[in-house]
């Protein structure tokens, strides 16, 4: 006679929706769920200004240019750019194996702040609004170009997640085409819409506001939450709660929603293991084209690598590159930590809530 099944214990597989992927979760792998303990581990006090960083006001860059002495937010052209914006030209040789196509676009550096020595939950509200603002003139500017289809503006926060530079800093890439992960996630919007003529991320965040069991932050705007299917430990969807296609469409009270519930979220991640939490971040919205796109909603992606400590996180190995993404601890336990966690930032306290 079987067991009644119990998703608190038993392995099963849960369906993304958004890219049309399944995720093995196995919480019978991690009876103590919370399992972190506080580590201390040696950081270099943060410096204002540092006169070796290329991305400090007045300081000089790789290609010898010298930054401005920006106060803020400060957007620069990538020296070191994946993308071009040169056209060539390029005839099609169609081959069933060998398929290529030229890619055109613009890569551009965002500097948060002038202050080398914060994050972004270290920053103040108002500057974080002003983030938003160079987020929305950006998308606002890039996509005017003809060739430009797609903008995606992203944030690699801290040296596990490849980042070169502690100074704090995003990036946008514009470019010609629609990326795979974006272009996935449309077609599952527009078979959703076609079907129900509403928003996919309307109708799940409905249900996940009855469920009541992974959302972590929320505000008169927007809905911070730990998806149902979250492949990372502690990963975390930010989803306006009314459907905006674009970052264009917010609303001065939206935008002060959104910077309020970045910080709140970010410092969250800091008091989770009390180090400055690393993480890959981004937000997904409507493509440039010229078409319309009745079936997106925005929303924003936190990919954090930390697992159980400052010093240990989750690899993406062995059966999740060969065959499908896997965790232990459940999205509700996740969501759970997170959601108790105080949002003081653990540097401005003397001892830990």
């Amino acid at each position: 006679m079987s067991n009644p099944f119990d998703s608190t214990k038993h392995p099963h597989r849960r369906y993304n929706p958004l890219l049309d992927e399944w995720i093995l979760v196995s919480p019978q792998r991690a009876t103590r769920p919370w399992q972190g303990q506080q580590e201390t581990i040696a950081q270099p006090a943060p410096k204002a200004h540092d006169p070796n960083c290329y991305l400090c006001a007045g300081n000089q860059r790789a290609n010898g240019s010298n930054n401005p002495n920006y106060e803020g937010v400060f957007v620069f052209e990538n020296d070191f750019a994946a993308l071009l914006k040169d056209e060539v030209t390029w005839q099609n040789q169609a081959n069933t194996f060998f398929k290529l196509m030229p890619e055109r676009g613009i890569n551009k550096v965002i500097c948060f702040s002038e202050n080398h020595g914060i994050t972004m939950p270290e920053m103040e509200i108002t500057a974080i609004i002003n983030v938003v603002n160079a987020w929305q003139q950006q998308y606002l500017q890039l996509s005017a170009l003809e060739y430009i289809n797609y903008i995606q503006i992203f944030e690699n926060k801290g040296s596990v997640m490849g980042c070169s530079n502690p100074h704090p800093h995003g990036q946008i890439w514009a470019q010609s085409s629609i990326p795979t992960q974006v272009a996935k996630t449309q077609l599952q919007f527009q078979k959703y819409y076609q079907q129900h003529h509403t928003s996919l991320l309307a109708d799940y965040l409905a249900n996940e506001t009855e469920a009541a069991q992974r959302i972590v932050l929320e505000n008169n705007s927007f809905v911070a939450l730990v998806p149902f299917w979250a492949v990372w430990p502690y990963e975390t969807l930010i989803i306006s709660k009314r459907k905006t296609e674009t970052i264009l469409d917010f609303s001065d009270k939206e935008k002060t929603d959104f910077a309020l519930i970045l910080k709140q979220l970010t410092t969250k991640y800091d008091n989770l293991f009390s180090t400055s939490f690393p993480y890959s971040a981004g937000i997904h919205q409507a493509p440039c084209d010229g078409k319309p796109h009745p079936e997106w909603h925005f929303h924003m992606h936190f990919y954090p690598p930390l697992l159980r400590s400052a010093s240990i996180k989750k690899f993406m190995v062995g059966y999740e590159m060969l065959a499908e993404a896997q965790r232990d601890i459940t999205a509700e336990q996740s969501a759970d930590i997170l959601k108790n966690l105080p949002i003081i930032h653990y540097k401005n306290k003397t001892t830990r809530e």
